[in-house]
């Protein structure tokens, strides 16, 4: 007579089929995720090969990171494994963010060699929700161009697209930007500056004669005071007086513009634009600070045309 009854397997002999241990074995017996087939008379749980299948699917999902109530949810047959996949993705996908701003955060912190009290700062605000940052960002925007209607249109929505502020998942160098623009943004001295930049150039566009001329000079500031300084020019030397004559013309009133060029070119103004740019992910453009500082030095040397 032949017995054909299922192959009966003991704990001990499961774990030794699957490569898990024992402990392993029996806890997710306890958590109600694999069921024995039946019991020995001694009381023994016992199992068959269906048990190694599903135990290996048990151990898949686990090693994928779901949870137990997942893993009963799928052997229940209440939730197909796509679904859970797709549910877990979107969990890891939160996580690995997570991390990866712990990780930007302590990079930024020992570049900086940065103290307790600071890596705090840094966190607290790398981790701001999109809101909160947002909030930060728009209510500079508002501080700055309330009541200048006549600000640039490109600037004004350059200074609207700011409310992006940092990434949700920042570079190193994007969470040292952020912590760097928003001590900017609390620093009165800095939103005076730039309060009266934008108000310059409000000024300028309600005027029929000046509107539009600024890219223009800047690009000829550029090109001008660029040849000065590769030609070793100095500022406060007889000749800066000729390249401001070209730069400005015979008739222009130089403390006027040295004002303005303090104003718009402000070492903390640009230092803005860098951090901003390094923010929506690119390399922080030339300032060309050099040009800048060279007229700025020589208006100051030749303050009479």
């Amino acid at each position: 007579m032949t017995d054909d009854s299922p192959e009966l397997l003991t704990i001990g002999e499961l774990a030794r089929r699957t490569g898990l241990t024992v402990r392993t074995i029996r806890y997710w017996s306890d958590e109600g995720v694999l069921h024995p087939v039946t019991r020995s008379d001694g009381g023994y749980r016992l199992y068959d090969a269906e048990s190694v299948a599903r135990l290996e699917l048990i151990r898949t999902l686990r090693e994928l990171g779901l949870g137990l109530d997942d893993v009963r949810t799928v052997l229940a047959g209440e939730r197909d494994v796509a679904s859970v996949a797709a549910a877990h993705v979107v969990a890891l996908d939160a996580q690995i963010r997570v991390l990866r701003l712990s990780r930007a955060v302590l990079s930024t912190v020992a570049q900086r060699r940065s103290s307790a009290e600071e890596m705090a700062l840094m966190n607290r605000l790398a981790r701001q929700s999109t809101a909160e940052r947002k909030r930060i960002m728009d209510e500079f925007a508002e501080e700055m161009l309330h009541g200048l209607d006549t600000v640039d249109p490109a600037i004004r929505e350059r200074v609207r697209g700011m409310s992006e502020g940092l990434p949700d998942d920042p570079t190193p160098e994007q969470v040292d930007a952020w912590v760097e623009l928003v001590e900017l943004y609390q620093d009165p001295d800095f939103k005076a500056r730039m309060r009266r930049a934008y108000a310059y150039n409000a000024a300028d566009r309600s005027r029929e004669d000046v509107a539009g001329a600024s890219m223009e000079f800047l690009r000829r500031l550029i090109g001008v005071a660029g040849a000065a300084v590769r030609d070793g020019v100095p500022p406060d030397g007889p000749e800066a007086d000729a390249v401001l004559r070209e730069l400005l013309g015979e008739e222009a009133h130089r403390p006027t513009v040295l004002d303005r060029l303090t104003a718009t070119m402000d070492d903390k103004v640009n230092r803005s634009r860098e951090l901003l740019r390094v923010l929506k992910g690119g390399r922080a453009p030339s300032a060309y600070r050099p040009e800048f500082a060279w007229v700025v030095a020589a208006l100051r040397a030749h303050p009479a045309g």
